[in-house]
């Protein structure tokens, strides 16, 4: 009981703890055109636009309606909350093998580029089931963006 009070006690003097672990998740883009703002509001200029349904994205803070993110590629912006959802999804940051099992010794189906989108269908310790094209398998979790 004492550990659990010191606990409490902790995260009332330093709250930034806590919001810092609720603003650090993956998205993705709801739309094939997202606005990303310099700021937090429809005021603010549009600093560049997305044309990639289902880009994952991290979510690194939030004000009211809109969220900061960043992406694999270090931009940084705001978007409305709307044009975001929870859809998993991932970018390979170098080339990947997609296997037919969750194994290095199962059959290897196709090879990937670096940069290609993949759909996420479950994930399981170093290795997720994703679907890209046609194609379908598992990739090891090393490298990518999205999770």
């Amino acid at each position: 009981m004492q550990k659990f009070l010191i606990i409490i006690f902790f995260f009332l003097l330093n709250p930034s703890i806590v919001i810092a672990e609720e603003s650090n998740y993956f998205l993705s883009l709801k739309k094939d055109k997202v606005y990303v703002r310099y700021g937090p509001g429809k005021d603010y200029p549009i600093k560049y636009i997305y044309k990639k349904k289902f880009l994952p994205i991290k979510v690194i803070d939030k004000k009211d309606n809109f969220r900061r993110i960043i992406d694999h590629k270090k931009n940084s912006g705001w978007i409305h909350r709307i044009m975001l959802r929870k859809l998993n999804s991932l970018i390979i940051l170098e080339d990947k093998i997609v296997f037919k099992k969750n194994s290095k010794f199962s059959k290897p189906i196709i090879k990937l580029e670096k940069g290609r989108l993949l759909i996420i269908k479950k994930c399981e310790v170093n290795w997720c089931r994703i679907e890209t094209g046609n194609y379908s398998g598992w990739i090891e979790t090393k490298n990518v963006w999205g999770i």
